[in-house]
Formats: C-alpha cells, structure tokens, sequence
C-alpha cells in the first residue's frame, strides 16, 4: 500500500464521518478530480471519481435504497456517474449538478486557503 493510497483512504472516512454526523442522509458525492476537490469542495462530502463510482459505493453503502445525491463541475460526470449507480441497482440516486448548485441546495463550500 502506497501513501497516496493510505491518504485516499483517511480521506474517503473521514468525509464518510462527517456525512453521517453532519448531514445524515442524503449521501452527498463529490465526483470531480482530487484538484478540483482541493481547490473548492463542499464540507463533509465524498470525493469519488465518476468513473470508480460503482466499486466505490458499493462497497460502502452496499444498500441499494441509499439515497445519493452527486455532483461534479457542471453536471457531465454527476449525470455519467448516476447512470452508472442507475445500472449498478441503486434506484434513490439523484444528479445535483454543478458545485454550485448542489452548494444552493446543500451547504456551505469550503475554499482552500
């Protein structure tokens, strides 16, 4: 195991903790790049490629009915990435859109400083 996998994976539980504690449900989904995450993201949300989407919430949320809510820059890989939950059998999983609209209906975004 490398250090960028180990830092993926203190990332990923840590945005897990917060979702629960934080918001409970929905899930919220991050599934922009790591750049893009760092530069401006929505506190306790998960940062998931659209193209891991499937492996990766399967794994942690492996009840189908998990309501998800996902977004990326524009709405493109949030709407790829539902399609792809959509095939997997999640039934409750919604395309937020952009960043700023899910920052509209969920929460405040956090800048990097």
């Amino acid at each position: 195991m490398n250090i960028r996998s180990i830092t993926y994976a203190v990332t990923l539980a840590i945005g897990l903790l917060f979702s629960s504690i934080s918001y409970g449900d929905p899930v919220w989904i991050d599934v922009r790049s790591l750049a893009e995450h760092q530069i401006d993201n929505i506190e306790g949300d998960i940062r998931i490629l659209h193209t891991d989407i499937v492996a990766e919430v399967s794994k942690i949320y492996p009840d189908k009915n998990t309501e998800i809510r996902l977004y990326c820059r524009s709405g493109g890989r949030a709407g790829k990435a539902l399609l792809s939950l959509k095939n997997a059998g999640y039934h409750n999983v919604q395309n937020a859109g952009g960043i700023n609209d899910a920052r509209k209906i969920r929460a405040p975004t956090k800048a990097a400083e």
